[in-house]
């Protein structure tokens, strides 16, 4: 490894802690996906809490906390519900069919 080499790649570790922190770094892109109703999400779906909750991978308590805003989805559920809010129907189909 050469010098520009390591020194892009320790620039690259520095920019990461950064991120890490909060803090803004130039180049970086920063994807906020917000809060989603899910009781709507579930209903526009069509499907019991029950079933829901097992289609997405999630314990039926989870979701009642979830729907009556007691806590709220975090990391990879919430872009799962952003995917089942663009199309309810498709989500569910795709979700069904794994």
């Amino acid at each position: 490894m050469n010098e520009t080499m390591f020194s892009d790649l320790l620039q690259s570790v520095r920019d990461a802690g950064s991120i890490l922190r909060g803090q803004a770094v130039t180049g970086a892109k920063v994807t906020e996906i917000g809060a989603q109703d899910v009781k709507a999400l579930r209903e526009a779906a069509q499907v019991s809490q029950s079933e829901f909750a097992r289609l997405i991978g999630v314990s039926r308590r989870t979701l009642e906390n979830w729907e009556q805003n007691r806590t709220v989805p975090s990391g990879p559920a919430r872009a799962l519900l952003k995917i089942v809010s663009a199309d309810p129907q498709a989500a569910i189909r795709a979700l069904h069919a794994a």
